[in-house]
């Protein structure tokens, strides 16, 4: 008998027969004689409403009243998964993350986990009940309700299987495991076997949409086994994420890039004609940090007249709140020239821990882009992976050659 956490996406869940479907898919697991915690997401499309109904009241909704609102869609899908079990004859139990008490800090929207009491859960357990939970949602030390940003299902099943101490996190969506790229966009990408943590972890902040970033850092850093799988097949190994990174980096066979991840939600920030001083970066960026907005690439420019040009990237949504902090904050106080911002932008990635022991991986991407004509405007690295910022318009069409120039197409997924 195994301890198993399974997470369903909003997909998974969107209508009364898909839910029945996972209410079946549970009830075989169960009659496998395993103990099952299954965490669900808000039905597809359902977070978007509500968020929609608030802004029609508070075009910037307050975030804690935003929050109450938004989690509401899980409590929906955690009592009909719960009836549906039911309905077969399983004990099932729903809990919202205030039930469960999994504690998070206070920041409203993007909240992070602190701890979870597992107590409740392993007793029911115990007792041969199906727990149930609100994926995405917990509760601060005030006992606000608080959610943990798009995708905050995913980082819920995984703290779960952490916290349990489960032999498996399955986590359940639309796609049967990890791609080298998305199929909608290079039909010929393939499923990936397995993939390491560490490339995992890459390909989710650079973009890629199978699982959410903070989900692999919980996994990682509590050795959680980790298998993303399709709710729609009956059968299939999907993806294993796995610790087991020498042997890929030692097999020829394997390629030296394992996908290619993009991203169209960044947007950039220039701040030019600033004074070339120490802390100059830091009086630019501590704003940003104190309102909670994340910044992901940044790079540098001397000029020669003893003035810098500063540029990063955010989160599209937050360009509007970030340029008006930097205008009100910084470009008077430091003599700023101008301060520009470009939501027209998108972040192409390749990543793979092959990289560690080949050379010329950079250069082979910059010339693939160059022959397609395509102006690189930032550029980030790490051991693992080269990430690019270029114009939008030309995402799709940088992501095809590159997968066809990393001849990923051939990726071994047996």
């Amino acid at each position: 008998m195994a301890l198993i956490v399974q997470k369903y996406g909003g997909t998974s869940v969107a209508n009364p027969e898909r839910i029945r479907n996972v209410a079946r898919r549970v009830a075989r697991y169960k009659a496998m004689g395993h103990q099952v915690v299954v965490v669900v997401s808000a039905m597809s499309g359902e977070t978007n409403k509500l968020i929609g109904l608030a802004k029609e009241l508070m075009e910037e909704p307050d975030p804690r009243e935003l929050d109450m609102i938004v989690s509401t869609g899980e409590q929906v899908t955690i009592g009909m998964t719960a009836l549906a079990l039911i309905d077969l004859g399983i004990k099932a139990k729903s809990y919202t993350g205030a039930q469960v008490k999994i504690l998070t800090d206070g920041a409203h929207t993007k909240a992070r986990i602190l701890s979870i009491d597992q107590h409740n859960i392993k007793t029911d357990l115990d007792a041969g009940y199906v727990c149930v939970v609100a994926g995405f949602q917990g509760v601060d030390a005030n006992g606000n309700i608080t959610t943990l940003g798009r995708g905050g299902s995913d980082t819920t099943g995984v703290a779960l299987a952490a916290a349990l101490g489960a032999d498996e996190c399955q986590i359940y969506t639309d796609v049967d495991g990890v791609y080298t790229t998305d199929p909608r966009v290079v039909p010929e990408a393939r499923r990936l076997k397995s993939i390491t943590f560490e490339e995992m972890l890459e390909l989710a902040s650079q973009g890629s949409k199978v699982l959410q970033i903070r989900s692999v850092e919980f996994a990682g850093k509590y050795k959680v086994k980790l298998r993303v799988l399709s709710s729609f097949e009956e059968d299939g190994d999907g993806t294993l994420i796995t610790f087991e990174e020498s042997s890929k980096e030692n097999n020829m066979e394997e390629p030296i890039i394992s996908g290619i991840a993009f991203n169209r939600d960044e947007a950039k920030v220039t701040v030019l004609g600033v004074p070339d001083k120490p802390g100059i970066a830091y009086q630019i960026l501590g704003p940003v940090a104190d309102a909670n907005i994340d910044v992901d690439m940044i790079i540098q420019n001397v000029g020669a007249d003893g003035t810098t040009d500063f540029t990063f990237t955010v989160h599209k949504n937050e360009l509007s709140k970030t340029l008006a902090l930097l205008k009100d904050k910084v470009q008077g106080h430091m003599a700023a020239r101008e301060i520009r911002g470009d939501d027209k932008i998108a972040k192409v990635s390749i990543v793979g821990v092959g990289m560690r022991s080949h050379v010329g991986i950079a250069s082979k991407m910059f010339r693939t882009l160059a022959e397609e004509g395509i102006n690189i405007q930032m550029i980030s690295t790490s051991e693992i992976k080269i990430a690019v910022v270029i114009d939008e318009k030309y995402l799709e069409l940088a992501v095809r050659v590159l997968h066809k120039a990393f001849e990923l197409e051939d990726a071994q997924t047996d």
